[in-house]
């Protein structure tokens, strides 16, 4: 990593884990020294882990509830970290940065205090209702093959929006 520069560990769970739409952005921080890969880890306590319009997976601030969720865990730079929070949209309040424990696959008894990207506070909860409390263990290949990126949405998409669309979607209404 590049001198005079703080260090944050990050989880990831989903598009930015290997073999998924974003990973491109980590293997970029990779080749400038910007990131470093730290292992396979899985939450401490069950969060939910939901999958919203777009296919983007969602990290839910409900500690107790869903379950353990996989993922890759990296040391970013500080430089880094402003590239993964423009793509997660940390401004605009798509996704929050919140602390999370983890250990190491097969190595349960040491923790490792981290940061997700969570789904924002002013819509996470109430999309955990909407998928019916259901969450996954991990955002898998098959949950991958339906994430859209943002350059394959329509044109002027507004994610955003479209959560909220899908949240005030009453299915009684048809």
């Amino acid at each position: 990593m590049a001198e005079a520069t703080t260090q944050a560990l990050i989880f990831t769970y989903g598009t930015l884990k290997q073999g998924h739409g974003n990973h491109h952005l980590i293997q970029d921080l990779i080749l400038q020294q910007d990131a470093i890969f730290l292992g396979f880890h899985v939450t401490h306590q069950p969060h939910p882990l939901v999958i919203g319009p777009h296919g983007i997976p969602y990290l839910i601030n409900l500690p107790g509830h869903g379950h353990q969720v996989k993922g890759e865990l990296y040391s970013v730079s500080t430089r880094g970290l402003v590239r993964l929070d423009e793509l997660e949209g940390i401004s605009i309040g798509h996704y929050e940065g919140l602390p999370i424990e983890l250990y190491e696959e097969g190595k349960e008894g040491v923790l490792v205090a981290a940061e997700a990207y969570f789904a924002h506070r002013s819509f996470g909860e109430r999309l955990w209702e909407r998928k019916g409390k259901v969450g996954l263990t991990e955002f898998g290949e098959e949950e991958g093959k339906g994430y859209v990126g943002i350059e394959d949405r329509p044109h002027g998409c507004d994610v955003l929006h479209d959560i909220t669309s899908f949240l005030s979607y009453n299915s009684e209404e048809l």
